[in-house]
């Protein structure tokens, strides 16, 4: 019987951050996590890193350079089980913008010498790159789902993840509608759960920041955002946020 301590490593691409420090904020439920397991590599929170093999690995960020694309295939080969967390590792993220458009003009306005810059014309997911186990989706991820990501692997089965839309999570908090009762434009209906409904619950639309849920209807969606006055540029617009390539198959729907 394998008695020693699982091993977690915690890795950054192209990122905020904001998810790893998601994984921070647990605070006493991250101590008693520590417990359960041995944090080999996590240089968010601390310089000590420990060769690999890991049991598990949280990935935080996109690929946007070929150096990066190498170092995720050696990160999968190094894990037993690899979790994306975040909208930049499962959608690419709001640098996916560059996808739509001419990266070397972006680097000519930013960079004072842009031929030093290396990079990718694309943004892309990890899973476009490696094998990806579990995902968790938001920007940042929510507490909650991470810990049930963690003890669930740790307990040796799979982790609750919801795959239903804000709405749900609206009506438990009974929140009113903000379509209905304020004409605000809100993609909680195609967009995966797991925030809370906070945004609705402060009368605002929901931004999609958890990207689709798992059978988004577009049409619907476009429909209801026409009725609540959101011009087709504009319904466009609000799905190229945090989740740009994850929602251009819902997007595309609009017409």
């Amino acid at each position: 019987m394998d008695t020693r301590t699982p091993t977690l490593a915690v890795w950054k691409f192209a990122s905020c951050d904001g998810c790893q420090l998601t994984l921070l904020d647990c605070e006493d439920e991250l101590l008693t996590v520590a417990g359960r397991i041995r944090i080999a590599h996590f240089l968010e929170a601390s310089s000590d890193a420990l060769p690999g093999p890991y049991d598990i690995s949280l990935v935080e960020g996109s690929i946007t350079t070929a150096a990066d694309a190498a170092r995720i295939r050696r990160i999968r080969e190094q894990s037993r089980v690899l979790v994306c967390i975040g909208a930049c590792a499962t959608a690419g993220g709001i640098q996916a913008l560059r996808d739509h458009a001419d990266v070397a003009e972006f680097a000519s306005v930013v960079y004072a010498r842009p031929e030093y810059i290396d990079t990718l014309a694309t943004s892309t997911p990890i899973a476009a790159h490696v094998n990806v186990d579990y995902e968790l989706h938001g920007c940042p991820i929510a507490k909650d789902q991470l810990l049930e990501t963690i003890d669930a692997l740790l307990a040796g089965r799979r982790p609750d993840l919801p795959g239903h839309s804000v709405c749900f999570e609206c009506k438990r908090r009974n929140n009113v509608c903000v379509v209905v009762a304020y004409g605000e434009p809100c993609l909680g209906p195609v967009t995966r759960a797991g925030c809370g409904a906070i945004c609705p619950a402060f009368r605002r639309g929901c931004f999609g920041c958890f990207g689709p849920a798992e059978t988004p209807n577009g049409a619907a969606e476009a429909a209801l955002l026409r009725a609540a006055g959101t011009a087709t540029d504009d319904i466009a617009r609000m799905y190229r946020t945090f989740n740009v390539t994850a929602f251009e198959t819902t997007a595309g729907e609009r017409s």
